[in-house]
């Protein structure tokens, strides 16, 4: 199964969203766009009509709002994966087919302290699984690993569904989290607010499991 370091991106206005955007330039094939509605977490980003670079990566939308649905509905066609929170008042089966009937890939983000059997019931449903090792909505929130019984479990389960871990990914931390079971690693402040992007990749993709 292929393991891939994914640049996460937070952004309030489109001036910065596009100065990320040639940060990375070259240097990542998925990115994470990290959409926060200030409600469901206490942040705001990507809540605006952006605009994205076409044609040079496959996107995937990190739903941190309380009604995905009215986000897909608005912005789902501009993304390749779709991850709401199992946690959002409105997430449902429902919204796992609308998900679909776009066209686009569906995936269940899970908070910390939610337990992972709680979504065994959509498995078959969607295509991947985003596990968060911090409490979202800001770069550098501290990592937190405990989380990794509930990857373990997963990729036991599912041992070829993409399990994707979101905090606190870096040097130190993604090793953990590649023996877990995971293989994509979404990476914030490590990447963004690096001077050197590539070089951080590098690292961190020598950290892991061939």
């Amino acid at each position: 199964m292929k393991k891939n370091i994914v640049p996460a991106v937070i952004a309030k206005r489109q001036k910065e969203l596009d100065e990320i955007f040639l940060k990375i330039s070259g240097y990542a094939e998925l990115v994470q766009l990290d959409v926060m509605d200030g409600n469901f977490v206490p942040n705001h980003s990507l809540n605006f009509d952006f605009h994205l670079p076409q044609g040079k990566y496959r996107y995937e939308a990190h739903l941190m709002v309380e009604d995905p649905g009215r986000w897909i509905e608005s912005f789902g066609n501009r993304v390749d994966i779709i991850i709401a929170h199992f946690e959002s008042v409105t997430t449902s089966p429902k919204t796992i087919q609308t998900i679909k009937n776009l066209g686009k890939k569906a995936a269940l983000a899970l908070n910390p302290e939610t337990k992972i059997e709680q979504i065994f019931d959509y498995l078959d449903a969607i295509d991947q699984v985003l596990i968060m090792t911090v409490h979202p909505g800001f770069y550098g929130s501290p990592f937190l690993p405990e989380v990794m019984g509930k990857i373990k479990k997963l990729r036991q389960m599912r041992p070829e569904m993409d399990i994707e871990v979101d905090g606190g990914i870096k040097p130190e931390t993604i090793e953990m989290v590649d023996e877990a079971g995971a293989n994509l690693f979404v990476s914030g402040s490590y990447l963004i607010k690096s001077e050197n992007i590539q070089e951080r990749l590098s690292i961190l993709y020598k950290k892991l499991i061939a």
